[in-house]
Order: C-alpha cells, then structure tokens, then sequence
C-alpha cells in the first residue's frame, strides 16, 4: 500500500460532503437558528464578518505586553505621556504590518519575525530620544535588547494562547459559509470544510452563476437573490471563492452583496488580480494545504468608506452654508424667469438599484409624467428660458443635490444617477451599466471630470465609472473634486 491510498482522518465525513444529493436552491435556505415551532420567526440579525472581537483580543494581548515588558525591565528614565503615546501608536503600527490581518490559520511562529523587528525598531527608536532629549537618561544597548526579546516573547505566547482558544471556541460555534465556483477544487474545498472542524466553517450553499450543477452536493445559488437570501437567513459570515471571480456583471453583483453584508472573501489558488477590481493581498495563509488570500478592494472597505461618508457629510453641510446666498440668488431667478416650481423633483436609481428623489433648481418644466420620465436630453429644448440655460451652463442648477448628499442619497463624488426607465434600458445593451450601482452615486465622477455629461457614450460612461468603484480611495475621491471644481470655471453643463 502506498501512502497514496492510506485513508486520511474523517475521510468518511468529507467523502459524503462530495456525494451528497442534490438539493434544489430554493431548500438552500435554512431557517433561523433558535425559532420555535408555531411562533413566528423574527427577522434574523446579520452577524458581520468585521466584528471587532479578534482584533481588539490581539490589539489588548499587544498591548499587554508592551505593559509587561515595562513593568518587569529596569525602570527606564522616560515620562508617562511618552510610555502612554508609545502604547497607543503601537496598534497602529502593528495594523499597517498587517498583523492584525484576518487569516484562516493563524500562527504565532509566523508573526514572530515581524514582533520581532518591530520591537527592535521601537525600543531602540525610545533610547535614542531619550538620549536626545536629555543625555543624562542615556541608556546602553543591553537594555533595548533585553526589552525586544522579552516584548517578542509576550506576544508570541499571547497570540498563540489565542489562537487556541478561538480554534476551540470555533468548533463549537462554527460560522456559515458560501463556497464559490464548481470543479475539483470546489469539492476538495468543500470536503475539507467538514472534515476539518478547526476552521469554524459550515458550507451552507454553493454559488454557481454560470452554468448551475450540484458538483459538491450543496445547494446551488444561481442567482443575487438566492445569496442575499441565503446570507441573511444563515448568517454567512465566510464566501470561499474555488477560482477567481471574472468581470461577468451576476458575479460582479454577488460579489458587492457578499461584501455589503460584511462577508469575509476568500480566493483559493486564484490569479494575483482578478478581472473586476478585487485583488489578492499578501501574506501567509492556507485552507488545510490550499493557498488562501483574503480578497480586498472595490467598494465594501469599512474604514475608508466611513470616511467617504463623513468627508461628504462635513463638505455638503459647509457647501450648504457657504452656498446659500447663491441658492436664495438662483431660486429668484427661477421664480421670476418660469412661475412657480423652484425646485425640480426627479426619481433617480441609487445604491444597489434604490430609487430616491433627486433635487435640482427647474430649468424646463416638462410637459408630463412621461417626458420627464422618458426623454434623455433636453439641452437645445427651446423651452428652457435664458436663466434656465445660464444655470445649466454653470452647473448652478446641481446645487440642490447637495442636500442630497447631506441626506445620504447621494455622496460628492460617483457615478452619475440616473432615471429608472434609462437605467433598465442600458442594463440591457450595456453588460457593464448594472454594475454602477455598487457605489453611492454622486454629484461628479470620473466619467464627468472627462468630459462625459450630457449626450455622450453610454459605455464610455459605465466604463470610466466601474473604474472608479475599482480602484477608488479617498484621496482618488479629493482629486476629482479639485479637477471639478477648475472645470467649473469653464462653461459647459449636460
């Protein structure tokens, strides 16, 4: 017998993960945990991936160990608002390291080079300030020394005595998860879920957009709708992705449905970027032997979209308040010009297809309900008045939307909103326009800073903005509305 053919440990568990029956998708959906018999079910609530607890169980076993290694090291001739700075830039350091990185099999061994080197830096760097500041509170090297190594020591033994508390805490409390893709590896990933308990992972449901086929036999997700339902109703908290997801606009939406739940992504044996934005990041991790990289990019990244938002809600209220002479001056123009109706109204399609009212000062009263709904471009309409036609040149009739953007509707900067009836008419003809609404639209975008308002490509459009959404980042966001606002001085308008 050749150790080819020796049975692995839970073989028959992963085999029957392989063989399993299929099941149609509609019974991929599990009820709640926890609902009784003839009660009614309440809603279930989202666990999202990004809690906080492992990161703040590594940020305080850190920071325990700065305080340990203090305490127990000869004092050292330093104020307590240096030793207290020093505490709290740590974690910030230690992040941009990457160590505090969601992995699926953490180690303490493989951090140890980088607490290492970190710890050098940091307390060397402490000796040489204080020998600055004051030459009296010089210390030698031996001290630094001994603080690295006993600092490395800390955190390599707290980080591994919470890694196995969480390894058992994971057995027992298990979290759902979507396996993405079909294929051998798809199965393999699937079998070595259920026979390796540690990783406190469930598959619950297979996600196929492409060609559906029970190869694992889990239940297959073909659609957003049948994952939206699934992730809500199992809490998944994991999506495992077999290869890497391609620019096909079903994944691309499951991939931003996945993400805005707070599902963690991660890519199995995948390419170093993938074909819509989402890339791999580096480091060291493995799914019992498979190479696994957590997926990162495109929209969903908590931090930085919470900075998004403030940016917005911070600019749009100040805008309002420095603008407001402006929109009393434009809002009497209008009155005097075309009657009453100062402000135009407009159903707009918004994050994730969601309707909302847009806001703009009136420049052509539309004849009906079906005109305003239905016709594109109304720039060389000999309706619109001369005040109208000054404001649209200047772009002073977007000023409202800034309280669309104080409101949430809207944020300073994305893809341009659009009406319902354009929206459903180029998601047909244009594979790539659906995949716009991953992103809060906005009052400017990439495409407008190119020149792309009014009567212009429609698929130059949906590519500039799909662009953005990949590679966005808030200064990205800053330079846009720099190059906007020198645009301004030039007249154009859509």
């Amino acid at each position: 017998m050749t150790t080819e053919s020796v049975p692995a440990p839970h073989t028959t568990r992963a085999t029957a993960a392989t063989v399993a029956p299929a099941v149609p998708a509609t019974t991929a959906l599990h009820p709640p945990r926890g609902t009784r018999t003839g009660r009614a079910a309440a809603p279930p609530r989202i666990r999202h991936a990004g809690r906080r607890g492992p990161l703040a169980g590594l940020v305080a076993v850190d920071v325990l160990a700065l305080v340990l290694t203090t305490a127990l090291l000869p004092p050292l001739p330093w104020p307590v608002a240096a030793f207290a700075l020093l505490a709290l830039a740590q974690p910030l350091v230690y992040a941009c390291r990457g160590l505090y990185r969601p992995t699926l099999s953490p180690s303490a061994l493989y951090d140890a080079p980088a607490l290492c080197g970190l710890a050098l830096v940091q307390w060397f760097a402490v000796a040489e300030i204080l020998t600055a500041h004051d030459p009296r509170h010089a210390v030698g090297w031996r001290e630094p020394a001994l603080a690295v190594l006993v600092q490395t020591a800390l955190c390599c033994g707290g980080r591994a005595l919470l890694h196995r508390a969480r390894r058992r805490s994971a057995v027992r409390r298990p979290d759902s998860v979507l396996v993405v893709g079909r294929g051998p590896v798809a199965q393999q990933i699937t079998a070595a879920l259920y026979a390796r308990p540690e990783y406190g992972m469930r598959p619950v449901g297979q996600v196929d957009t492409t060609a559906p086929a029970p190869d694992t036999g889990l239940p297959v997700l073909a659609t957003r709708q049948d994952v939206g339902r699934a992730v809500i109703q199992n809490s998944v908290r994991h999506a495992v992705f077999a290869q890497p997801p391609g620019p096909d606009p079903e994944m691309t939406a499951v991939l931003s449905l996945l993400a805005r739940h707070g599902c963690r992504l991660w890519l199995v044996d995948g390419g170093a970027t993938t074909g819509n934005g989402w890339r791999r990041t580096v480091g060291h991790d493995h799914l019992w032997g498979f190479s696994v990289q957590p997926l990162r990019g495109g929209p969903h990244r908590p931090v930085a979209r919470a900075v998004k938002r403030a940016i917005d809600t911070l600019v749009s209220a100040l805008a309002l308040a420095a603008a407001a002479p402006v929109l009393a001056v434009c809002a009497l123009a209008v009155r005097i010009a075309d009657g009453p109706g100062v402000i135009f109204r407009q159903e707009r399609v918004g994050l994730d297809g969601r309707p909302f009212t847009l806001l703009k000062f009136r420049t052509l009263a539309p004849a009906n309900e079906h005109e305003s709904a239905t016709r594109w471009n109304v720039a060389f309409d000999r309706r619109i008045s001369a005040t109208g036609s000054l404001l649209r040149r200047t772009s002073l009739d977007e000023l409202p939307q800034l309280w669309n953007v104080l409101r949430g509707d809207m944020s300073l900067v994305g893809p341009r909103p659009e009406r319902p009836y354009f929206v459903d008419r180029f998601s047909r003809v244009h594979p790539g326009y659906q995949a716009r609404h991953r992103m809060p639209v906005g009052i400017t975008g990439l495409a407008q800073i190119h020149g792309l308002r009014g009567d212009t490509s429609i698929e130059e459009r949906a590519r500039f903005d799909n662009h953005y959404i990949e590679t966005w980042s808030p200064w990205r966001d800053v330079c846009i509305l720099a190059r906007t606002a020198a645009s301004l001085f030039r007249l154009g308008g859509s």
